[in-house]
């Protein structure tokens, strides 16, 4: 049995979210193929994730030194605490399902702040003498997202594009080996195709989901 983090970064539940509604798809899709499977969904704007502050530099610093974690103060104590939980739990799953729309070219702030408690040395890489080294080399990464204008790699304004480029160079770094995309895109630069967009992202959600 799998584990499966569902990692949606929307600040509204619908299915009118053309991100989250493919991603509702896939899950289907996927459940059907993998029933015995955890999936567990992780909602990014409803979740506490610290960001990389003051305190979290402090206490590591600390720690770093040798000062005990009964020593920080309670906001070091609770931050770094909670950053654990994020990056372990991370760990422990054996697939990633990113979903989010594409604000001002990148994803929602909530998504870098995620992707910054995950990144962390001797979790999900390690340094050596020849540089950084990815450890999560037996894991599976999907990518959904969607946006107005056409952004994907080919396109011609693939360069502007920054989240799904920024979340592959994770993915590298990290040491994951297969990561996928699934690009829900151009229907403001084409309103009158919107829906066949939709349509053919959800066709290809499938058929990723059943060798997923």
């Amino acid at each position: 049995m799998s584990t499966v983090l569902y990692i949606t970064a929307h600040p509204n539940e619908t299915e009118a979210s053309y991100s989250l509604a493919v991603g509702k798809q896939f899950l289907e899709a996927y459940r059907a193929a993998n029933p015995n499977d955890e999936i567990v969904h992780l909602d990014l704007f409803k979740m506490d994730i610290p960001r990389i502050d003051a305190d979290v530099f402090s206490a590591w610093e600390k720690l770093g030194a040798g000062t005990a974690f009964d020593q920080l103060t309670s906001e070091e104590q609770a931050k770094v605490a909670r950053l654990g939980e994020l990056v372990n739990q991370f760990v422990e799953a054996d697939k990633y399902v990113f979903v989010n729309p594409t604000w001002n070219f990148s994803y929602p702030p909530v998504m870098k702040a995620y992707i910054d408690s995950i990144c962390v040395a001797g979790k999900t890489f390690k340094y050596t003498d020849k540089g950084p080294v990815g450890l999560l080399g037996n894991k599976k990464a999907l990518h959904i997202q969607a946006s107005g204008s056409v952004l994907s790699p080919g396109s011609a304004y693939a360069d502007f594009e920054i989240g799904h480029r920024h979340l592959d160079v994770i993915m590298k770094f990290i040491g994951v080996p297969s990561f996928e995309a699934i690009f829900v895109e151009g229907m403001a630069a084409a309103s009158d195709q919107a829906r066949q967009i939709k349509e053919n992202a959800i066709q290809q959600a499938w058929n990723i989901a059943k060798t997923f």
